[in-house]
């Protein structure tokens, strides 16, 4: 017997701008559906953080992280939080993209656990705009 899965219907809101983004974007891409496209956002976002769900693996990779500089205590907030996690950390680079913006990378070697939590530390900051992981199992 073949089990059908069924669709489930969710609202969603969007900042108007982000929205307008996104359209453009998948429009361009020939997407014949906003729903779809953002299946597939979704698709990629899980697939993403399932590379730091085996816990106890050694990986390496880089956080990517672009934030407002201009947000009060950020920088001195992601200071503390690479500081506090400075085993993990190989190396930065920091790449001022704009007045207000900057792109961080950071190089991170160590368990999944400890690279997924300091991402997700890093994630959740106010200022943060964008942080992506890229990591591979070693």
């Amino acid at each position: 017997m073949i089990k059908m899965s069924k669709i489930v219907r969710v609202g969603v809101t969007f900042p108007p701008d982000l929205l307008k983004d996104f359209d453009e974007i998948i429009n361009k891409m020939g997407y014949e559906s906003r729903s779809k496209a953002i299946q597939d956002a979704v698709r990629l976002y899980v697939s993403e953080r399932k590379w730091l769900q085996d816990e106890n693996a050694n990986q390496t990779g880089v956080i990517l992280m672009v934030y407002d500089h201009e947000k009060r205590g950020i920088d001195s907030e992601l200071t503390e939080s690479q500081h506090h996690h400075q085993e993990l950390i190989s190396s930065t680079m920091h790449i001022h993209l704009g007045v207000r913006d900057c792109l961080e990378v950071i190089a991170v070697k160590g368990k999944g656990s400890e690279i997924r939590h300091l991402s997700d530390e890093l994630a959740t900051k106010k200022g943060v705009k964008i942080l992506k992981s890229v990591i591979v199992t070693v």
